[in-house]
This record gives structure tokens, sequence and C-alpha cells, in this order.
């Protein structure tokens, strides 16, 4: 699933070619992604001029003259910007065509993604408004995760995945930093200091920072805007390496499930 620095990568590869662009035709080829794409919106969009984009979470922002264009790129979904008319393929489900020959096309093999438009303030929207703080923001911190965590028995893997405590670290992420910080994934929450949940948020916005400055990590499809691979998967430490030496002790990478999700750590660098 595309996460935090890949959605971000993703709206820094678009951006350039969407900005102060006058939507000049909206067109959807299926009924529903995630949930049912609204046909009366490939009469609402053109001639809307598109003069801000926005990242909340794993949504992207696409504010237009008369509303807000949400994006969701799901498990595996993908934007691309491609010059108008270009032949669709099988899973390419909507294009938004600028006046100036471009085309934004949203592709989902899974139709887990979302195309939402809303005229009012899109942070107020029931996708949004209950998300937690944005990890590479100030509000993100150690003392915040502390104090959220007090008396919470659940893994703090699981802990920092939730996001309504903080958004965008999704299952790689949350796995990499975890080692980098030198906390076990199932140790529960509650049990973590206030040090270590200090460290901890350092590796997190460290690893996002990182991923984002690389295109962010390719494990199954995602690709950039441009269609290029992310180069995170390269730096990848723990994730995806259960039997394989750690990088530190050489002790192997052990692998277990928590919260349905595969999660994989050193446990002898791990405590």
């Amino acid at each position: 699933m595309p996460e935090l620095p890949e959605v971000e990568t993703t709206l820094r590869g678009i951006a350039p070619y969407v900005t102060n662009r006058t939507i000049l035709e909206c067109v959807f080829r299926t009924a529903k992604l995630r949930w049912p794409l609204d046909p009366v919106l490939c009469h609402r969009l053109p001639q809307q001029k598109i003069f801000k984009l926005e990242r909340r979470a794993k949504y992207l922002l696409l504010f237009c003259d008369r509303g807000t264009i949400i994006l969701h790129l799901g498990m595996s979904g993908s934007l691309r910007i491609v010059p108008a008319g270009t032949t669709e393929q099988k899973h390419d489900h909507v294009d938004l065509i600028f006046t100036d020959g471009q085309c934004l096309r949203l592709t989902d093999p899974r139709k887990f993604g979302a195309f939402i438009f809303t005229q009012d303030d899109p942070y107020d929207h029931k996708l949004l408004h209950k998300l937690g703080p944005e990890p590479l923001t100030d509000s993100f911190s150690g003392s915040y995760l502390h104090t959220a965590a007090k008396g919470r028995r659940l893994s703090v893997k699981q802990f920092i995945m939730d996001q309504q405590t903080v958004v965008g670290v999704g299952n790689i992420y949350a796995s990499e930093a975890l080692f980098r910080a030198g906390i076990r994934p199932d140790r529960a929450a509650g049990r973590v200091g206030l040090g270590r949940y200090n460290v901890l948020v350092d590796a997190i916005k460290r690893i996002l920072n990182e991923a984002i400055s690389v295109g962010g990590t390719t494990i199954n499809d995602f690709s950039q805007a441009d269609g290029k691979p992310g180069y995170f998967t390269q730096q990848l430490q723990v994730y995806g390496r259960t039997g394989k030496p750690c990088v530190i002790c050489g002790q192997l990478i052990h692998n277990q499930k928590l919260g349905q999700r595969s999660t994989f750590y050193c446990p002898s660098c791990q405590t």
C-alpha cells in the first residue's frame, strides 16, 4: 500500500503539472472504486481551476474553484501525468484532462482508492477529521506519544500505526523505525518510557524524510508520477528480511503477526 512517503512523492511529482491548471474534462471508466464515483462530477469539474495541492495523511487534496477533490490511492493505486488522448489501460479508471493538453490519470488495479468531491472544508470531512497529527510536524513528539500511550496494552507497533495516534506511519516504516529505535514491536505501548519515545519519534521523522528523498518504497507495484520506482527499498533493514542476518548484530530477522500485519524485527537489537 502506498504510505506517507509514496503519497508525498506523488504530490510533489504531479503538482507542477496540476497547479493552476483548468480542468477541461473529467472521465470515469468505472462506476465505483472503494466508494461509488459520482457521475455528476463529470459535469461539475470541467472549467474549474486547481489552485493548490496538499497532503493530509495518505489523502491528496486538490483545491478547486468551487470545492476540493479528495484522492486516496488505496492498496495499489497510482497517479501519473500523461498526454491527453493516451490510450487507457485496463485499470486506468479516472482521467482529469486539462486545457493545456495534459492528463492526470488514476490507475487502481484493486479499486480500493477514492475520488471524492466536497464543497465543504475538506479537513472536516468524515474521512479526515479524526486523524492524528502529521508525523513531520512539531506537534508529533515523544511527549505526545508517551502521554497518548499511558495505560495502553496494545503493541507499540499497532499504536504508532493507528491513524488516530499519528498519520502515515504504515507497516513498512513502523517496522523500520522501531528497529532503528531499538524497540521490540510487540512491547506494550504503555510500557515504553518517555526517553525511548523521544528516540522513536526521531527515528520515524528521519526514516520518512529519507524515504521521501528517494521517492518512497516500491514493494509490489508503487511507482512515482513519472513511472520510476521508489528507491527506499534498497535501504530497508528489517522489512521483508525474514531469516536474513541483522545488519547490526548478525542475528536472524524474525517475523510475527501483529494486528494481522507481518512485523519484522531483530530479537537481539530490539528490546
